[in-house]
């Protein structure tokens, strides 16, 4: 049985109520508690309801390259939980590299607020699980953590921020990944940053 989408849904539930409604001025920082992982039990034969169907994350590989021009691109992420493109590849001939996010949808930052954070691929789960108890306020990723090599703020509809690294960073001792720190949304909303 698949337990992970059923935990993902709590993880980002609990999210969503912990971050409040920032309009207010009220903000709940609070370290949301971690969902617990639902017992597991062998399914009864004389249960007539259907098993649910797992649903999987599409493939990194079904969106685009990003453009990069100058040693910079632009990328965005909407209100779908979705960048636009699944791949970065940094030309090798660049020693800073510059990353635009905008964000053209509908929704405030404490509902779908998006960033965009660098770090190695291996690395990508313990950033984004320590990031959820930093909270919004630190952009969902723990302050001075050495394994972040690059990230920007959170930004919410309507709104773009640019965030500039050393390429030497992400040239060895990789794969390396993009993702968003949202709580829960790092599994589907990610990418690979590479140089070439």
């Amino acid at each position: 049985m698949n337990i992970r989408i059923p935990v993902l849904a709590a993880a980002c539930a609990l999210a969503l109520v912990a971050c409040g409604d920032k309009s207010s001025g009220n903000v709940d920082t609070a370290t949301p508690a971690p969902a617990a992982e639902p017992a597991l039990t062998a399914p009864s034969a004389s249960v007539d309801t259907p098993a649910p169907v797992p649903v999987a994350a599409a493939p990194v590989s079904d969106k685009p390259a990003a453009v990069v021009a100058d040693c910079a691109t632009e990328i965005e992420g909407s209100d779908a939980m979705q960048y636009n493109v699944g791949s970065i590849t940094v030309p090798a001939s660049c020693t800073e590299f510059k990353i635009t996010l905008k964000h053209p949808g509908q929704m405030l930052v404490a509902a779908m607020g998006h960033n965009v954070v660098i770090v190695k691929a291996a690395d990508m789960q313990a950033v984004a699980a320590e990031g959820i108890g930093a909270g919004i306020n630190a952009d969902y990723v723990k302050p001075g953590d050495a394994r972040v090599i690059a990230h920007t703020k959170l930004i919410g509809a309507g709104e773009t921020v640019s965030v500039s690294f050393p390429v030497a960073k992400i040239q060895r001792d990789g794969p390396y990944e993009f993702f968003f720190s949202f709580p829960g949304h790092s599994t589907v909303m990610k990418g690979t940053i590479a140089v070439q």
